[in-house]
């Protein structure tokens, strides 16, 4: 018996139509509202108690070895630092915490991913209850068409939170213990502020180094993310052949911006044309962020301790403000202002440096991120609408007092490795820096910084 066609072709497009259906994943939870302590939470609200350890299958908790306690019924909170971690997707998220407990007063600090500073110094009375939003940037090392080429063991197991699928807060304090009632968390649609750099701008695992780029953050309110892509070691070449900008292009979007600082490993090349070749690559790399539709912002290195009075890094920093002025790019003279602020702490310059050449500590990245904020005010970008209304102009030549700076000190049991590159250029060890082109060596992890 012959099908009639009236009949067949409603069928077959219907299987056509369902066989042709793609195998659509569960789409991931991406927002969370968190209770902390014993009191029952509100519909909607997951409580979180001192046992909520973090594990694959629930998706968020406490790290490993990081146990606070009740502070009242109301919150929790620790005398050293403690780790809360959510399972989320590459991403910019808002997050909110409230603070305070109905018994104790507190202070908080807290830190994101690898110890970028969000908040500091938020003090309650008991009784009291403050809440404040930051913008955390989630990150993974794979991109449509690549993989960011990352250094093994070192951005794989010590700076492993700057590159795997959660989203971690550190929850630290001051002076009194903190307090922690609630946490919220809402995957958010806002301009980024790409970070490219050596190990004077990224985020440092472990105390006492520190960087600008890790302390920027402090600086931003919720309409802006910070996504710092910078890695010890790198040069200019490096960064472009492992393909960490590479991994930035993928994710620019109109309204963006790159900021990016390239100098201390790069002027160690014997190349005759290695200068020429730094300002060719900042050339390329200026024109690919602005196909994108986002802003380039080059940085000229800050000196060394010894670098007050001289150039130490060959030229480079005068190269990066050259060729942005050439490209019409916007720059900010990081060498200028670090100079006058090494001369301003006279004898004293070597207490803003952890290895007392090279690399900042809490005290030396503090100052120096507010030296990039002024920059970026002075440049006129529209970045300076996202700054904190707390944010007061700052004078290099008139530092905050050393004898007075206190910054909340992270767990140290990811603080091994000492930052690649050059702080041994003037000492034994020093460093081989990487071909143009290819990736930077790792180094032998030395004794932790005491």
């Amino acid at each position: 018996m012959k099908i009639p066609r009236l009949f067949l072709a409603p069928a077959l497009t219907a299987l056509v139509f369902l066989t042709a259906l793609p195998a659509f994943a569960a789409t991931p939870k991406t927002n969370f509202k968190f209770s902390f302590g014993s009191a029952s939470p509100a519909g909607g609200v997951t409580q979180i108690l001192p046992t909520t350890a973090y594990t694959k299958e629930l998706g968020y908790g406490f790290e490993s070895g990081t146990v606070p306690v009740a502070v009242g019924d109301h919150a929790l909170g620790a005398s050293a630092p403690f780790y809360f971690s959510v399972a989320e997707p590459e991403g910019n998220y808002k997050v909110t915490v409230t603070f305070g407990s109905d018994q104790a007063a507190s202070d908080n600090t807290v830190k994101a991913e690898l110890r970028r500073l969000m908040l500091e110094k938020i003090h309650t009375a008991a009784g009291q209850s403050v809440t404040r939003s930051f913008i955390v940037n989630v990150r993974i090392p794979q991109f449509p068409g690549g993989v960011v080429r990352l250094k093994a063991p070192r951005e794989t197991t010590n700076e492993a939170r700057a590159w795997d699928d959660k989203l971690t807060l550190e929850f630290n304090h001051d002076e009194a213990n903190s307090a922690v009632s609630a946490v919220a968390i809402e995957k958010v649609d806002v301009p980024t502020l790409y970070i490219l750099g050596d190990s004077t701008v990224c985020d440092q695992s472990g105390e006492g180094f520190n960087s600008w780029g890790q302390m920027l953050t402090r600086w931003f309110g919720t309409g802006l993310a910070i996504a710092n892509h910078a890695e010890s070691g790198e040069t200019l070449a490096s960064s472009i052949g492992e393909k960490r900008f590479a991994k930035v292009y993928s994710l620019l979007k109109p309204g963006d911006y790159v900021i990016m600082q390239f100098a201390h490993n790069d002027m160690k090349s014997t190349a005759p044309d290695a200068l020429d070749r730094y300002k060719a690559d900042y050339v390329n790399v200026i024109a690919e962020i602005r196909a994108k539709g986002a802003t380039p912002i080059l940085v000229a290195a800050m000196e060394r301790s010894n670098g007050a009075n001289q150039d130490t890094l060959k030229g480079y920093p005068a190269a990066a403000l050259e060729t942005a002025a050439a490209q019409k790019a916007a720059s900010i003279d990081l060498h200028s202002m670090s100079q006058v602020f090494y001369r301003a702490l006279g004898a004293d310059v070597k207490k803003a440096f952890n290895d007392g050449v090279t690399h900042h500590n809490n005290y030396g990245s503090y100052e120096l991120s507010q030296m990039i904020v002024m920059g970026i005010k002075a440049a006129k970008l529209d970045l300076a609408n996202y700054i904190l209304p707390d944010f007061k102009d700052y004078d290099p030549a008139h530092p905050d007092p050393l004898a007075t700076f206190k910054m909340a000190v992270s767990a140290g049991g990811r603080n091994t490795p000492r930052p690649l590159g050059d702080e041994s250029t003037f000492g034994p060890g020093a460093a081989t820096p990487a071909a143009p082109g290819a990736p930077a060596a790792d180094a032998p992890a030395a004794p932790a910084a005491k």
